[in-house]
């Protein structure tokens, strides 16, 4: 089997979480990533908790299966070894504030000019354009100035945080989607590109409903807590025995949820169409909820189920873990430690194509300039096969 980005070799400067979970996806699509870090201190995410046997589980979940090396890339030897890297690599990967890697020699311009077959991958803040490209973000910021936390949470209470860092994993897809793109543009031209991607803009491009509610009505969404504002039913219910979902996205589920609970109102003028639930959501709860309350939520989903509407448990991530879906598209992996052994627990890759392995288990995550020996090695190979 062979995977679609064989043969591909990233550099990746990147570090704590946009890029380097761009650059885990390349690897994950068969990419060789070498994970170009600071020496003595390595990526931030190295001490980031929880730990076991004294290392990161977080680093490990982020950075399996890549290869490290320790470069100041202002000391000359180093910066040596990082131009044979240059020559033979395909993609770059950093994450530095607008202007950092031009000071270094190491911008787009200059880059381009030596190497125009290679794809430059930018990931920041705020981008490397506009008025605020310089200041520094991380993903609260940006889930913040971005809209997320506005209309996230309970209405009449603060704001809060996406409980994963959205501001980062959008942005770190986002790269990968421009890379890959750059990929194909770069077999038709011979040229690469530069995909310059702000973990700002990538919040925006994920507001679909509330950008069209602010731009229609003028009054921007406040949060809604589990509801979703342009779809009804679409948020938790309460059961005998706790909370579950319904996510009735249409007409005619509405109808079968009508169905299923016994409730005479699919042709009632107040719920017959999407825009009057919307407009009576209140009393639609108040109505499902008489119901729902008076069996356990595993009766409604299995029944939910059966007749065709969207439904499910509100699990934690210990349940989703063993969840018999999730682990049949084997998206809980075991990454290796150092012995060859299972020392951490990391999400597969969501990816599936045919023909691709997708085995049960991930290589290490490196230690810090652990691979040194085999990418000179590596590098040595090259200028002898040419």
């Amino acid at each position: 089997m062979t995977a679609p980005l064989d043969g591909i070799t990233v550099l990746d400067l990147t570090h704590v979480l946009a890029g380097p979970f761009a650059s885990l996806t390349l690897g994950d699509l068969g990419a060789h990533v070498i994970k170009v870090e600071r020496p003595g201190t390595g990526d931030d995410t190295r001490n980031f908790p929880p730990f076991k046997d004294g290392a990161s589980a977080y680093f490990a979940a982020i950075n399996h299966g890549k290869q490290s090396i320790a470069l100041d890339l202002k000391a000359e030897d180093d910066r040596e070894i990082f131009e044979a890297l240059l020559a033979r690599a395909d993609i770059v990967l950093e994450n530095y504030r607008p202007g950092v890697m031009e000071k270094l020699g190491y911008g787009w311009e200059a880059l381009h000019a030596r190497h125009p077959r290679l794809i430059y991958g930018a990931v920041s803040g705020f981008g490397h354009t506009g008025p605020d490209a310089l200041r520094p973000a991380y993903d609260m910021v940006v889930q913040a100035r971005g809209g997320v936390m506005s209309i996230t949470g309970e209405a009449g209470r603060e704001p809060v945080r996406v409980g994963a860092s959205i501001g980062d994993i959008v942005a770190g897809m986002y790269l990968v989607q421009g890379v890959l793109a750059a990929l194909l543009d770069r077999d038709r031209t011979g040229q690469g590109r530069k995909v310059d991607v702000a973990m700002l803009d990538g919040q925006l491009a994920i507001l679909e409903h509330a950008i069209a509610i602010t731009t229609t009505t003028g009054t921007p969404p406040g949060p809604t807590g589990a509801r979703h504002p342009s779809i009804t039913p679409f948020e938790t219910f309460q059961a005998a025995d706790g909370l579950f979902v319904i996510a009735a996205g249409n007409d005619a589920i509405f109808a079968r949820l009508c169905d299923v609970l016994g409730l005479p109102i699919a042709r009632d003028p107040r719920f017959a169409t999407n825009p009057a639930r919307c407009e009576n959501a209140a009393t639609l709860k108040r109505l499902i909820e008489a119901i729902t309350l008076d069996r356990p939520k595993s009766y409604w989903i299995e029944r939910l189920e059966a007749a065709g509407v969207p439904t499910g448990p509100i699990q934690t991530v210990a349940e989703v873990l063993h969840d018999r879906q999730i682990l049949a598209r084997n998206m809980v992996v075991d990454v290796l430690g150092p012995d060859g052994q299972p020392a951490f627990v990391a999400a597969g890759n969501p990816i599936k194509l045919s023909g691709m392995e997708d085995p049960r288990t991930r290589p290490p995550a490196p230690a810090l300039d652990g691979d040194r020996k085999a990418i000179l090695r590596w590098l040595q190979e090259g200028v002898n096969e040419t």
